[in-house]
């Protein structure tokens, strides 16, 4: 299946010369001068092996077969990680490096998109906000305005992030799992 590879975005799986590739970064780039085009930062599915590429953003690029569909997070070992299809109780295995940077917000129970080709786990799209709960932060200073400047803490998942002076210990607060920044405090 064809596409414009300026329409190309996270995520999306291509067949480059009998290869699948993920796309970990999409860029269209408008030089004053000359072509528009996008840049893509993708990931070799078979291997691992990151490569950039540039097309014209008019340029057609083929679109692998994939299946995207909902699956269960249930638990990462030596393996990998763990999923389950709701609606057949199949389980898949994803490895580390297909998982890559959203596995410190992945939960117990959690509902992700997952893309497989063939039955196997090529690419993750998370939801956009998860739970933690703050393990450690400095305490609050009395007099400090909400508006002041935030402070480091560290969230159950192990991450550090940035939350504003209010927030204590024992916390739960929303984070986007994009970027790993604070949205609000969990409304309980």
């Amino acid at each position: 299946m064809k596409a414009i590879a300026s329409s190309l975005r996270k995520g999306n799986v291509l067949d480059i010369d009998g290869k699948l590739y993920v796309v970990l970064k999409s860029e269209n780039i408008h030089p004053g001068k000359g072509t528009p085009v996008t840049q893509l930062d993708m990931r070799r599915i078979s291997d691992g092996v990151k490569v950039t590429e540039r097309y014209r953003t008019t340029e057609q690029v083929e679109r692998a077969e994939v299946d995207d569909r909902e699956y269960q997070f249930l638990y990462q070992d030596g393996e990998g990680f763990h999923f389950m299809n709701p609606e057949t109780y199949n389980q898949v295995t994803a490895t580390p490096d297909v998982i890559g940077d959203a596995a410190p917000y992945l939960q117990e129970g959690m509902i992700v998109h997952l893309s497989t080709h063939n039955d196997v786990p090529i690419a993750i799209d998370l939801p956009r906000t998860a739970v933690f709960e703050i393990v450690d932060t400095e305490p609050s200073v009395k007099g400090q305005t909400a508006s002041s400047s935030y402070k480091p803490a560290m969230l159950s998942n192990g991450l550090r992030i940035q939350v504003p002076p209010y927030i204590t210990t024992g916390t739960k607060v929303v984070v986007l799992t994009e970027d790993g920044s604070y949205l609000e405090r969990a409304k309980d």
